[in-house]
């Protein structure tokens, strides 16, 4: 990758394409689940688990929420340290019955863009686990173990936010029956 100058409105400019190339790639169902992880230091083309540049992860949350549709929701995935945990709205919690653990992301424990999103939600908990239908991972921090099978790779056009490389993926259901059966799409 070329040397690019990584700035707040380049990172917002990134994360907002990433997004809506995601939207973009197919419909997905209303209420549906958006799981995203991202190593702020990376964005800044450091080693992860260095403390990241705040500013830059308000651009990132900043563009995830702005051009969030109303209908679905966003779980941000915080780092190893916290067991790779998702903050979530109060109300998905309880609608999804997932289990809630008690910690306070912060960015030594939990990454610091999940500490800055934390303060973008209206009612924020965090939860064990999830089961997301669309995922963004920037910086190739492991979102897998969060999405539901079967996650289908979507090609980005948009392949960094800052020096991070990005990818992201959709989910469909499995398809069962075997050479007999048919499916609908």
């Amino acid at each position: 990758m070329a040397r690019k100058m990584v700035t707040p409105d380049s990172v917002f400019r990134d994360t907002r394409a990433v997004m809506q190339e995601l939207l973009a790639a197919g419909p997905y169902i209303p209420g549906a689940i958006l799981v995203v992880s991202c190593s702020i230091s990376r964005v800044e083309g450091r080693r992860e688990d260095t403390v990241g540049d705040p500013v830059l992860a308000h651009a990132v949350a900043k563009a995830l929420w702005q051009h969030k549709p109303e209908d679905l929701q966003i779980a941000v995935q915080c780092c190893e340290h916290l067991n790779r945990a998702l903050i979530v709205e109060k109300s998905l919690m309880l609608d999804k019955d997932l289990v809630e653990v008690n910690v306070l992301p912060i960015p030594e424990a939990g990454g610091t863009f999940a500490a800055i999103s934390w303060g973008y939600f209206r009612d924020p908990v965090v939860v064990e686990s999830i089961s997301a239908n669309l995922g963004i991972d920037i910086g190739l921090t492991m979102i897998g173990m969060h999405l539901r099978p079967v996650a289908k790779p979507i090609n980005l056009t948009t392949e960094y936010v800052g020096k991070a490389r990005v990818v992201a993926a959709r989910t469909r259901p499995r398809l069962i029956g075997g050479e007999r059966a048919r499916y609908r799409r």
